[in-house]
């Protein structure tokens, strides 16, 4: 923990203080002039020159003009100090802590780590100026200053900035440790943000350099869920096995670890390979041979039959969202504001290899601007028979996914639809959004609720297109027990 220490004060230059205090009075005034109520005279003006005021700030830092305080910044790894001259009003109306620390001394030296005594003129160009511009590496010191020295408004900010660049590209990823900083400083949303986002965005991770600085509790929790998007769970095993090779934890963790992998979403053939060639498997076979035999069963039987004997109501029979062909498929509509449009593709009936020869057909209904029922037009009783006109900025998208046939093989099975929604941010294609449903989107309250698909420049629209990826996933059902 960085440790606060100063020196006896030192004679305060008053006329330095006095010109803090009228440069801030001065602020405040132009502030309260901006709001003031001109009384609807049209030869009234606002004369706004705060841009001028927070320059004058700017420079009473940089220069040290009228300084009555002095910070000295100090490393662990240096002898040297960095030297700030600083106003005490200034700092103190930020900071509740710099307003403590000014009440004994006005020479205070400060002792941070290298990362925050990297960003620490920033820091203090914020309590001059209320704005600074930071980079991905400096989100988190600055974010450390804030807290420590309890500047809320920067705190809040730099939360805010962390959570809308998470798509950001760097050389060695961020959105890993933004969330590991997440979880130690207890930031609830921070840490739900950068998790959907790794859930969502997990194949780009997988193959990055990010993927190796990955926890252990950080990696159980991402194994624990089903919206995880990659091509296909044996793409997760392979990074899985990846990044035990690296960590080399224990084996009861490696272990649990292992148990978290959905081997029934394997193909036969991809699994007999396994047992055989992967130096992981065989050294904690014995952790998961009841999993890899329950899987070969799976594929053996039919479902309808299996879900007699075995509970399939459990997560390791429920697939991700798979971006492989044989799950889903990608539409991409040019133009979507236009008119309706329609589409249809072919998916596997399900993952057992015993339905591998049978195919489902799929048709798809996009309408950009859909009436529900109580906004559609109702006729009136009057004479002149007038209809109340919907306004077409009522409608909104909605999109429909039936099959295009009924089937006896359909029983014991339900189709959750997940439709994946790309965005281009910071020049990458992501996924912003994920919704899930049994038909239509209506039972999605806001299905692309934010999308202003009018608008050509809406974040939503790539190229003036629509980008969706969508996922048909098998729910099977327990049925009749068999007595044993």
């Amino acid at each position: 923990m960085a440790r606060l220490t100063g020196t006896r004060p030192a004679p305060a230059r008053r006329w330095g203080c006095t010109t803090a205090a009228f440069l801030l009075l001065l602020l405040l005034t132009v502030q309260a002039a901006q709001k003031a109520d001109l009384s609807g005279d049209t030869t009234a003006a606002t004369i706004n020159h705060s841009l001028t005021l927070l320059q004058r700030l700017q420079e009473l830092l940089q220069n040290g003009n009228g300084s009555d305080a002095v910070l000295r910044v100090r490393t662990a790894a240096s002898d040297e100090a960095k030297v700030f001259h600083t106003h005490q009003l200034l700092l103190s109306l930020q900071s509740e802590v710099f307003e403590s620390l000014f009440r004994n001394q006005s020479v205070i030296t400060l002792y941070e780590p290298p990362e925050t005594a990297a960003v620490f003129e920033k820091f203090i160009r914020y309590l001059y100026c209320g704005g600074v511009s930071i980079l991905l590496h400096q989100a988190i010191p600055m974010h450390q200053l804030a807290s420590k020295y309890r500047v809320w408004g920067l705190q809040r900010g730099v939360a805010d900035y962390m959570k809308s660049h998470l798509a950001s590209e760097s050389s060695q990823g961020h959105v890993v440790g933004w969330y590991h900083y997440a979880v130690r400083i207890g930031d609830a949303a921070l840490q739900e943000s950068c998790l959907q986002f790794l859930a969502w965005n997990l194949s780009a991770v997988l193959g990055s350099a990010e993927w190796g600085s990955v926890s252990v509790e950080l990696l159980l929790l991402l194994l624990e869920r089903s919206d995880l998007v990659l091509h296909s769970e044996l793409e997760l095993y392979t990074a899985v096995e990846s990044w035990l090779g690296r960590w080399q934890p224990e084996g009861p963790v490696a272990e649990r670890v292992l148990r978290a992998i959905r081997y029934p979403m394997i193909a036969p053939s991809q699994l007999f390979q396994l047992q055989t060639r992967s130096a992981v498997l065989a050294r904690h076979y014995s952790a998961v041979q009841d999993l890899l035999f329950q899987a070969f069963q799976f594929h053996a039987a039919s479902p309808l039959h299996f879900a007699k004997y075995f509970d399939v109501n459990c997560s390791m029979f429920l697939p991700r969202n798979y971006l492989a062909p044989s799950w889903g498929s990608q539409w991409v509509i040019n133009n979507p504001a236009r008119d309706d449009r329609s589409t249809s593709f072919q998916t596997q009936l399900g993952p057992s290899s015993h339905d591998a020869g049978k195919r489902v057909t799929w048709n798809v209904l996009f309408s950009p601007r859909w009436l529900p029922i109580s906004l559609r037009p109702v006729y009136s009783d009057s004479v002149s028979g007038a209809v109340q006109p919907a306004r077409i900025e009522d409608g909104r998208p909605r999109l429909v996914i039936t099959p295009a046939m009924s089937s006896p093989d359909f029983a014991g099975v339900s189709f959750q639809k997940t439709v994946l929604v790309g965005v281009r941010q910071q020049g990458r294609v992501l996924v912003k959004h994920a919704y899930s449903f049994h038909q239509s989107s209506d039972e999605v309250a806001d299905f692309l609720a934010h999308a202003d698909l009018q608008k050509r420049t809406s974040e939503y629209l790539i190229d003036n297109s629509l980008h969706l990826h969508i996922i048909i996933k098998p729910i099977y059902h327990s049925l009749i027990k068999a007595k044993k």
